[in-house]
């Protein structure tokens, strides 16, 4: 594996972790700078993301399942995730079927084939989801309100992360 591969996990984990840890400190809502309120933030948000199936990329179900996204619940209530989709920034949109996501717990959507728990859902794709390189995944709710998003890469604005 390369270093700069390696680099770029350890940025998202990272990224990922700086994103819980404000959910976790934010109070419920909170002002722009601009005196404007801003929406409550959501106990739903992404979690780690592994963008970059390890090893070669060969298509096999091992490594398209080695791609994933972790949707984290950080509330103390469960929430129905039916309905809600993850998408990319291309347009590929998963939609959750029916799914308990219990109080302070985790689900791993990955991207290939596999039978369902209430830990790991699969998209049964039969190719890769998202980008190594630049790309966003983006969690809305069955009202189709952007729940979170995360960005790696560079970005097509500017060069900022969002």
């Amino acid at each position: 594996m390369s270093s700069s591969r390696t680099a770029r996990r350890l940025s998202i984990g990272v990224l990922a972790s700086g994103a819980l840890l404000a959910a976790a400190v934010l109070p419920a809502s909170a002002h722009d700078g601009h005196g404007r309120q801003q929406a409550p933030r959501s106990a739903v948000v992404l979690g780690e993301i592994q963008y970059d199936s390890p090893g070669r990329d060969n298509g096999s179900a091992r490594s398209l399942n080695a791609e994933w996204v972790e949707v984290t619940n950080n509330s103390r209530r469960s929430v129905d995730l039916k309905g809600w989709t993850l998408s990319n920034s291309d347009g590929n949109r998963y939609r959750f079927k029916s799914l308990r996501l219990n109080r302070r717990s985790t689900v791993r959507v990955h991207t290939g084939v596999g039978r369902d728990t209430p830990t790991d859902v699969y998209q049964d794709r039969r190719d890769y989801v998202w980008d190594n390189h630049r790309d966003t995944a983006t969690l809305r709710n069955d009202r189709g309100r952007t729940v979170d998003s995360q960005s790696w890469g560079r970005s097509h604005h500017n060069g900022n992360h969002h």
